[in-house]
């Protein structure tokens, strides 16, 4: 399999992986009172199971991509779920993206970058 063929698998399972927090966030907005209603809540909300389930997916995806490549190479590219978090929370949750925090989404970005054109 070509690295960039596991490249974008792994960019899959990260974004699966932030679509499943945006799917937490959202749902845990409420206030929660104490362990047990925190459980209950997890158990008995669909959007939190999908979220759940998104993660087993974003899990297995994940898998299937180290065992076609290094590890040295997929967990980097799997970083871009903070870019993905970062998008994602702007457009649905309306949380604001600072120039600070700009740059530092560009660094990431170009660190995974760098890192995919290292592969030989």
């Amino acid at each position: 399999m070509i690295i960039y063929l596991v490249i974008f698998i792994t960019l899959i399972a990260a974004l699966i992986a932030s679509a499943s927090q945006m799917l937490f966030k959202k749902r845990l907005n409420l206030r929660i009172h104490g362990i047990m209603h925190l459980i209950m809540t997890i158990l008995s909300d669909r959007l939190i199971l999908l979220g759940l389930a998104g993660y087993g997916i974003s899990f297995i995806v994940y898998i299937y991509a180290l065992s076609k490549a290094p590890l040295s190479i997929v967990y980097p590219v799997f970083a871009s779920s903070f870019i993905f978090i970062a998008i994602l929370s702007y457009k649905f949750l309306g949380e604001r993206i600072s120039p600070a925090r700009a740059v530092g989404i560009s660094v990431i970005f170009i660190g995974i970058v760098a890192i995919a054109l290292s592969y030989h």
